[in-house]
């Protein structure tokens, strides 16, 4: 597998170079960031509904009710979704991620392989399991239209160019790594642990703009201080001459 995932990986890669990135940064030029947001906002809104479900099947009502009064408030006052107004003063209910994956993770679903897919990214199959879940369910969460190629497509575009600029340099940083490939892994598992740590109570809720993302190298040793030398032994006195019946010529030898 791991073979099969390195190889998807420098594919990726390779069409990123020549297509994704360039069009990504068209796309960051062309439309001001307040406008790239605002996408970002609708299209984040229209799953606050799988998003509460989730947090309802994780056993935290305050958490999925707090998820309702944002898409109330958006959908509203935010225009469809297009102005955040929940998360700011005086309502304070910050964007969280979450999903069947999540939810999975939260009971104790381990994340099986991990997978580097086209079109999709790095992955594991209990991501996959839960994305799957998480796009069949929303048109009946949301609406029928949702359904519709003309959204499933533009949505799609817009959210991996989005994504692109985004963490453009993320990616810049991932590539100066000695072996991109297993830092983009570890990065990836490592912060999917942290969010489902963050569900069961062992870690704050990340909220958006403040995820912290693991470290990419590993952390090198701590330096261990020399040890002192040995403090300085003090020769040992060789004894005098020994004198007994009959004298001898020179002093005993200390050993044999």
């Amino acid at each position: 597998m791991q073979a099969v995932n390195e190889i998807s990986y420098e594919a990726v890669q390779a069409v990123d170079d020549a297509v994704i990135a360039p069009i990504a940064m068209v796309y960051q030029k062309a439309l001001p960031k307040p406008v790239r947001t605002g996408l970002r906002n609708v299209l984040r809104n229209l799953t606050e509904p799988i998003v509460a479900l989730n947090f309802i099947l994780q056993l935290k009502p305050g958490k999925a009710a707090e998820t309702v009064g944002r898409f109330a408030l958006n959908s509203t006052v935010g225009i469809g979704g297009l102005i955040d107004v929940a998360k700011a003063k005086p309502f304070n209910l910050p964007y969280r991620r979450n999903g069947f994956a999540y939810t999975m993770g939260y009971h104790g679903i381990g994340t099986g392989p991990y997978m580097f897919l086209p079109l999709v990214g790095p992955t594991t199959l209990r991501d996959v399991v839960g994305l799957t879940l998480d796009r069949f369910l929303l048109p009946f969460a949301v609406g029928g239209p949702l359904q519709h190629p003309a959204y499933v497509t533009s949505s799609f575009v817009i959210r991996s160019l989005d994504e692109r600029v985004e963490n453009d340099a993320l990616f810049k940083r991932i590539r100066e790594e000695s072996n991109p490939y297993a830092s983009y892994r570890e990065l990836y598992l490592k912060t999917r642990q942290a969010e489902i740590d963050a569900l069961k109570g062992k870690a704050d809720y990340q909220q958006e703009g403040t995820v912290v993302l693991p470290a990419l190298t590993p952390t090198p040793p701590p330096v261990m201080a020399e040890p002192a030398p040995a403090p300085e032994v003090a020769p040992v006195a060789q004894p005098g001459p020994v004198f007994i019946s009959e004298p001898v010529v020179q002093p005993l030898p200390a050993t044999l």
